[in-house]
C-alpha cells in the first residue's frame, strides 16, 4: 500500500535530516580535534587523569595512567571519525552517549566541589574551567540525544564492505598511533611554557605593565562597648576604622579574588641543591650551552629509562671533554634516591631539586633532556630521542 506524504511530513523529515547532519557535523568534528589535541600529549592528559583518580579514591591506577589516556584519546578520535562517515551508527550512538554522560557528570562534580581545577578537555592547549568544561558538555549532550534519537536515519559514505573495512582499520591504527608515537617521541606540538625557544627567566616574571591577580581582604571587627561585629574590607578598614579603638580585628583576615588579572607562566620553578639553597638563577641564566637532564621520579625508572639514561650520562661525559658546558639533573626525588642513582651509574651530571608539577611540564619524558642556553630552550629530547655526541657537535656544539 501506498504512503502518502502530506508537505508537512516533509519539511519535518527535512528538519531532522539537517539537524541530524549538523548534530553530526558538530559532535564528530569536535570529538576529533579534543582527542587529537589530547593524543599530542597523553603524558599530560595522563597526569591530568591522575588528579580525577585521587579524587575518586583510585589512586592504584596512576602507573597506568598514560596508557589509560592513549586509549581514551584514540577511542575519542575513533567514534568523531566514524559518526563523520557514517560507520557503525548503532554502536557510535550509544558509545557518545554513555561518554557524554560520563563527563557530563565528571565535569559537574569537578566544578560543584571545587575538587580539579582543569578538566583537561582540550590539554594544555585550550584550557578550560570546570564549569565552562560542564556547560560545553551539557550543548554537546544536547546534540548527541538527537544522534541518538535518529541514529537509524544515518548513512554511511562508504557502503561496499572492502571499502568500509580498510578505512575503519586506518583510523584505529592512526588514532592509537598518536598516542603511543607521542609517548615515545614527545608532542608535535608544544604548548607549555617550556618549548622550545622560550626564554625561562622571562617567563618567570610579571612583564612590565601587567597586573596580577587583585585581591580584596576581608576583615571582622568587634565592636568592644557594644558587642557588635560585622565585616569589612580592607578599603574600609584603613578608612579611619583603623584608628578607632573601640574597633577590634577579631582572627585573622580573609582573601577574596576580585579581579583575574596575567598569568605568570612559569610562577612555581624553584631549582634547590641538596643544602637547600636556590640557584635557580644560577642554572637558567648560564651563557653556555647547559644540558638540563629531568628526572621528575628518579625512584620509578625502569630497566628501559635506566639505559636510556646512562646513555645520556656517557654522551654528556664524551662532550664535556672538548666543550665547555654544563650539564645538570633536576629531579623531584629524595637526595637519598639521587645519589643512590649517582653512585651506581657514576653519572657526570649535577643534582639538584625541584618541585615535580614543573618537572612535569618541562618535557613529557622520564628522562628527558633540555638544551638551554642563556635560559633559552634550545631543544627538547625524550630518552629516545636524544641524539649521538657526533650530532649534538654538527648541530650546536661545533657551530
Amino acid at each position: 500500500m501506498e504512503t502518502n506524504f502530506t508537505p508537512t511530513t516533509r519539511q519535518r523529515a527535512s528538519v531532522i535530516d539537517v539537524l541530524l547532519t549538523f548534530s553530526r557535523i558538530f559532535v564528530g568534528t569536535l570529538f576529533v580535534f579534543s582527542g587529537l589535541v589530547k593524543a599530542n600529549d597523553p603524558t599530560g592528559f595522563g597526569y591530568k587523569l591522575q588528579e580525577y583518580f585521587h579524587v575518586f579514591h583510585l589512586d592504584y591506577l596512576n602507573d597506568y595512567s598514560t596508557w589509560i589516556a592513549v586509549v581514551i584519546c584514540g577511542l575519542e578520535i575513533i567514534m568523531g571519525a566514524f559518526l563523520l562517515l557514517g560507520f557503525y551508527r548503532k554502536n557510535v550512538a550509544w558509545g557518545l552517549l554513555l561518554l557524554i554522560l560520563f563527563f557530563t557528570f565528571l565535569t559537574f562534580y569537578s566544578a560543584f566541589f571545587e575538587v580539579v581545577t582543569s578538566c583537561g578537555c582540550f590539554g594544555d592547549a585550550i584550557p578550560l574551567t570546570p564549569w565552562q568544561s560542564f556547560i560545553k558538555d551539557l550543548i554537546l549532550l544536547v546534540f548527541i540525544v538527537i544522534i541518538f534519537r535518529y541514529r537509524e536515519r544515518i548513512r554511511p559514505l562508504f557502503t561496499k564492505g572492502t571499502a568500509k573495512s580498510v578505512i575503519a582499520t586506518l583510523v584505529i591504527l592512526l588514532s592509537f598511533g598518536i598516542g603511543i608515537y607521542t609517548v615515545y617521541f614527545l608532542p608535535f606540538i608544544d604548548f607549555l611554557p617550556y618549548k622550545e625557544g622560550n626564554n625561562i627567566p622571562e617567563l618567570m616574571v610579571l612583564p612590565e605593565g601587567k597586573q596580577g591577580d587583585v585581591y580584596e581582604h576581608i576583615y571582622e571587627i568587634k565592636n568592644k562597648a557594644t558587642g557588635e561585629s560585622r565585616k569589612v574590607t580592607d578599603k574600609e578598614y584603613m578608612n579611619g576604622i583603623w584608628e578607632d579603638e573601640n574597633w577590634e580585628v577579631i582572627g585573622e583576615p580573609t582573601s577574596r579574588l576580585v579581579k583575574k588579572g596575567y598569568q605568570i607562566p612559569i610562577p612555581d620553578l624553584l631549582i634547590s641543591d641538596a643544602e637547600g639553597n636556590d640557584v635557580t638563577e644560577e642554572i637558567l641564566t648560564n651563557p653556555y650551552y647547559n644540558f638540563i637532564v629531568v628526572s621528575t621520579y628518579a625512584d620509578k625508572l625502569n630497566t628501559a629509562d635506566i639505559i636510556a639514561l646512562d646513555r645520556i650520562n656517557t654522551t654528556i661525559r664524551d662532550l664535556s671533554t672538548d666543550y665547555n658546558l654544563r650539564a645538570v639533573l633536576l629531579t623531584s626525588s629524595s637526595s637519598q634516591v639521587a645519589m643512590k642513582l649517582n653512585e651506581e651509574m657514576d653519572l657526570v651530571l649535577e643534582t639538584f631539586y625541584a618541585d615535580a608539577i614543573p618537572l612535569k611540564s618541562m618535557v613529557r619524558s622520564n628522562p628527558g633532556v633540555l638544551l638551554l642556553q642563556n635560559g633559552v630552550v634550545i631543544k627538547k629530547w625524550s630518552k629516545i630521542t636524544f641524539p649521538s655526541k657526533e650530532e649534538l657537535e654538527k648541530e650546536y656544539l661545533a657551530k
